[in-house]
């Protein structure tokens, strides 16, 4: 059976591959558009599996919540450059998984990657779609959810990369917002003190106590200026001890107990944290996909 441009249209239409790619298929299926498109499927499975080790670092957060605000949810998905991060098609992934993930009952990666989004495909079908199509790996990496919480929600998403959730005691869109955007800028590692472990604690102690003795000064002045520094760090790691980004004279801590509220959780993500980076030296790079 002779392959027409009108047949190879509709497969780069159905599959999202390329004229050239389409056209083999159509080939060697002898015509046969369904099989030319399991053909491809099978294909692409097999080469996002080959994919799979490559580190993938950049990314973007997707961010959603319902409609009553009780329920909020992010996730985090990764590719390999940057470059695919600001595609149409990843763009859309990302935003098909976070409404997925916002009304269902997942509890981890593994779940997440059976669910079915809008397409009735399953986000890990979809993903290894998606890298059979951009050539790069692709990852879910992470997500959160605050769900049916019984004060109040809110969440601030900056550039795509990073995002927070916080609940408060009470519902206060104003203040959570704030206190969203205190997060995403100050990165606070706790909420309060008594979340800090004391090994962590004390690691600091010895530190600024190694650095108090080549002082020479008083046992009796170290201890305060050890004590001094212990709080100092305290203030800097928990969010309620940080000066409050619209008005440093104020903590955290001072600003919600002003409006008669407290903060019960808060969950920030940053794309790409905790990964380590591949340096990468485009110009070879280049060079050896020339020679090659």
């Amino acid at each position: 059976m002779s392959v027409t441009a009108a047949m190879v249209k509709e497969l780069r239409e159905r599959t999202g591959s390329g004229m050239m790619e389409c056209k083999k298929s159509l080939v060697e299926a002898n015509g046969d558009m369904e099989l030319a498109i399991e053909n491809m499927r099978k294909a692409g499975l097999a080469k996002a599996d080959k994919k799979a080790s490559r580190v993938a670092a950049e990314g973007m957060i997707g961010l959603k919540g319902s409609d009553d605000g009780k329920t909020v949810v992010m996730v985090e998905v990764n590719s390999e450059t940057d470059f695919v991060v600001k595609s149409d098609d990843f763009i859309a992934f990302v935003n098909s998984l976070s409404d997925a993930l916002l009304t269902s009952s997942v509890d981890n990666i593994e779940q997440l990657a059976e669910i079915k989004l809008a397409t009735g495909e399953t986000v890990d079908a979809t993903r290894r779609a998606l890298i059979a199509k951009v050539g790069e790996n692709i990852s879910v990496r992470r997500f959160a959810r605050y769900s049916n919480v019984e004060g109040g929600t809110a969440s601030y998403l900056h550039g795509g990369k990073i995002a927070v959730i916080v609940e408060t005691a009470k519902n206060d869109k104003e203040l959570g917002k704030d206190i969203a955007m205190h997060i995403a800028a100050s990165n606070p590692a706790y909420l309060s003190v008594d979340q800090v472990e004391e090994k962590e604690i004390q690691k600091e102690k010895d530190i600024f106590t190694a650095q108090a003795l080549e002082s020479g000064k008083k046992p009796e002045i170290i201890e305060k200026m050890i004590a001094g520094r212990i709080k100092k760090f305290l203030a800097e790691v928990t969010l309620e001890g940080q000066a409050f980004i619209k008005d440093d004279k104020m903590t955290v801590a001072q600003l919600v107990k002003s409006k008669d509220n407290s903060i019960i959780q808060f969950t920030r993500f940053e794309v790409g944290e905790g990964i380590e980076k591949e340096e990468v030296d485009f110009a070879e790079e280049v060079r050896a996909q020339a020679s090659a």
